[in-house]
């Protein structure tokens, strides 16, 4: 059972090789509640895959030269986010890490940047599908280069949170995402203290600067 196939990718991109947790702490400065979520939330890791120009038929990117597929079998449904963090720092690649517990698997990746001088890799966020059945999983192969592959699952594990509109790049879809977010904070802090003002005149001035924010938010 150890060998199967995930996802069907092809077969030249398999690597099926088991990574011992252990190499993601050890001898790493890293604090005792990061080694505690590997032993406690972590059963085994497998690299499944190594999708590549050398392993595919695609062109290499001008950002991702390789994305690798990471099987991580837990042990309860729930991975800390710091755990995946500590991973993609230690990998200089991007990774598409597929979860699995009790059966069911989650895709998550990160929107991961070459950092100053493009010896590391800094995530931004991290986006997940929800569990299902392997079958069900939204990740497909699509794109002729590297980068386009990417961003094609990048996007496809975001599903409707980077629906792509007006031709945007996947940098410009995210930082849409971030200003609707940060508009979304600020209307729900003015909403909150709209309940709680007295005064009718205040209120009304509350109200007006979430009518106007609303505004904003749907020309992001």
């Amino acid at each position: 059972m150890e060998e199967n196939s995930l996802l069907n990718f092809p077969k030249s991109t398999e690597f099926n090789k088991r990574i011992p947790k252990q190499k993601f702490y050890e001898n790493i400065a890293v604090t005792p509640a990061m080694k505690k979520a590997f032993v406690e939330q972590i059963r085994i890791i497998y690299w499944r895959n190594k999708i590549a120009a050398t392993t595919l038929n695609l062109a290499a990117g001008g950002q991702v030269t390789e994305i690798e597929v990471f099987e991580v079998r837990l042990s309860a449904p729930e991975l800390d986010e710091s755990v995946l963090r500590q991973i993609d720092r230690e990998i200089p690649y991007h990774i598409l890490f597929l979860l699995e517990y009790d059966g069911k698997y989650r895709a998550v990746i990160g929107y991961k940047e070459a950092a100053e001088g493009k010896t590391a890799f800094k995530v931004d966020r991290y986006y997940s599908t929800d569990w299902m059945d392997e079958d069900d999983l939204p990740v497909h192969l699509e794109g002729l280069t590297l980068d386009a592959v990417y961003d094609n699952f990048v996007r496809q594990i975001a599903g409707e949170t980077l629906a792509e509109e007006n031709g945007n790049t996947l940098k410009e879809s995210i930082e849409q995402q971030k200003q609707r977010e940060q508009i979304e904070k600020q209307i729900a802090a003015l909403e909150a203290k709209i309940r709680k003002e007295k005064q009718p005149k205040k209120k009304f001035e509350l109200y007006q600067a979430v009518e106007i924010l609303k505004e904003r938010l749907k020309n992001v």
